[in-house]
């Protein structure tokens, strides 16, 4: 079975679905040293900007959040070192679940390296002053934070992660999967799950309705909803003088997912889609399928990654930060998923408001491979035509048509070039193709002109056109 047979009929659900969201929160005037001097100064009425204050609000929000715990009823738990903080967390969630009653489920307290303040003191520095005077700078520190483990009754499983050092910086998990199961549930839309995701559902049209209705505003009220509940650093009062947290995008993850009909057919499947497929992380290739340019200054590492933990294969195409993962997902769905580690790998904007691009240009790149592999496995060329354009013949035109002679190696260095199922999909130029005909040949002296012959002789054969406008193909 290859991919045309399973696109053509083998397929019980095909969805496409934010996955796991990963925020920054942040204070935008709280970025520089000079915010800082005005924060502690302006804002808080102190006549020294001293470091000492910074750690009495850090003092104030630790004892708080042991507060929170005591009264909400909570465990607060200290992470250790190599703890998988999901396993960790998971019963707590999973009891949440059961009832499925919102709140805070568990506090975890982890020591992790932040980019924090730092304050020196300029009298060490030549400073003649004998009043105390500070100068402040980000650094790397190993500092406390907080693991707030949530159960929303919007959203499902999160957490919100406080770091209690200034300036306060917050990380912000939630999973669109888990996001859709809460909001079919409660529009009485039955289906059934995958450990991260759907297997079936009644109704799959309306569930990519559902998936669809995710937006910036729905996660930014969800934000709010939780930071008006939680022990926070910063307080009310700052809030009314400008200091309050925004979001930006610092990992998203955006799938789709094609369930098989006869899962047993699915390892044999897949590991014949990854054998088939090692190619497809070539600059050339990933440039089309990201859509994006490959310069000679973009970053390296260009690669495909297949990486095996017992019985499970994923396969990795890397472009710059990012990357598209494929795998078989509980041994019966086909996951492809763009891990979008900076959005502007896309070209678009970190502000949370910017999402909606982002998901757009990360489904398209999870579809192009799909169909990239799809047209790759479906190739052919028919008797008539293969008989056409192995003699000369005169276009409808009056123009003639060489011939394309079956055998000859820089002809058939041509055709396997063409034979890349990619073509099909975003086209060629007279650049990416000319990199593929060459290393067919195993020489670099196939030149610029020679690839203009050729794509003119297949052009007027009919097997490419070209495209108004542009120098693509």
């Amino acid at each position: 079975m290859n991919l045309t047979d399973v696109l053509e009929g083998q397929i019980g659900l095909d969805l496409a679905c934010l996955d796991r969201i990963y925020l920054n929160g942040y204070v935008p005037n709280l970025q520089v040293a000079g915010q800082v001097v005005q924060f502690l100064t302006g804002h808080l009425g102190n006549p020294i900007p001293s470091p000492a204050l910074m750690e009495k609000i850090g003092n104030r929000f630790r004892r708080d959040v042991t507060r929170f715990a005591e009264t909400v009823g909570v465990p607060m738990i200290r992470f250790g070192k190599g703890d998988r903080k999901a396993d960790v967390m998971r019963p707590y969630l999973q009891a949440a679940e059961r009832t499925n009653t919102p709140g805070v489920v568990a506090i975890g307290l982890a020591q992790e390296f932040q980019s924090v303040f730092t304050a020196y003191d300029r009298r060490k520095d030549g400073c003649t002053s004998s009043a105390a005077m500070f100068s402040f700078a980000k650094a790397d520190r190993r500092v406390s934070v907080f693991y707030f483990y949530l159960w929303d009754e919007e959203f499902g499983p999160a957490f919100i992660k406080v770091c209690s050092y200034f300036p306060y910086p917050l990380k912000i998990w939630i999973n669109g999967h888990e996001w859709t199961k809460q909001q079919a549930r409660q529009a009485g839309l039955g289906f059934t799950a995958l450990s991260n995701g759907f297997a079936s559902c009644q109704d799959p049209k309306r569930l990519q309705r559902i998936c669809d209705r995710l937006s910036p505003l729905r996660i930014q009220r969800f934000v709010d909803r939780w930071l008006r509940y939680l022990p926070l650093p910063l307080t009310q009062a700052d809030r009314r003088g400008g200091y309050w947290w925004e979001c930006s995008m610092r990992q998203v993850e955006v799938s789709r997912t094609l369930v098989f009909t006869a899962p047993r057919h699915a390892r044999a499947f897949f590991d014949g889609l990854v054998h088939d497929n090692l190619g497809m992380g070539r600059p050339d290739e990933i440039s089309l399928i990201f859509d994006r340019r490959i310069r000679s200054d973009t970053p390296t590492g260009f690669r495909t990654n297949v990486v095996t933990r017992g019985v499970d294969t994923t396969v990795n195409f890397f472009y710059r930060h990012s990357r598209i993962k494929e795998y078989l997902k509980d041994g019966r769905a086909l996951r492809i998923e763009t891990v979008v580690n900076s959005p502007t790998d896309f070209g678009v904007l970190r502000r949370l408001e910017h999402l909606p691009e982002l998901i757009s240009k990360a489904r398209d790149a999870n579809d192009r491979l799909l169909h990239a592999q799809h047209v790759g496995q479906g190739c052919v060329l028919a008797s008539p035509a293969f008989e056409r354009v192995a003699l000369s013949s005169v276009t409808a035109e009056g123009r003639r048509a060489p011939a394309l002679r079956f055998g000859d190696p820089r002809v058939m260095a041509l055709v396997g070039a063409l034979c890349l199922g990619l073509h099909a999909v975003t086209g060629f130029t007279n650049r990416s193709l000319r990199a593929q005909v060459a290393g067919l040949l195993g020489t670099e002296d196939y030149s610029v002109n020679q690839m203009g012959y050729d794509l003119g002789r297949l052009r007027l054969n009919g097997l490419i056109d070209r495209l108004d406008g542009s120098n693509s193909y």
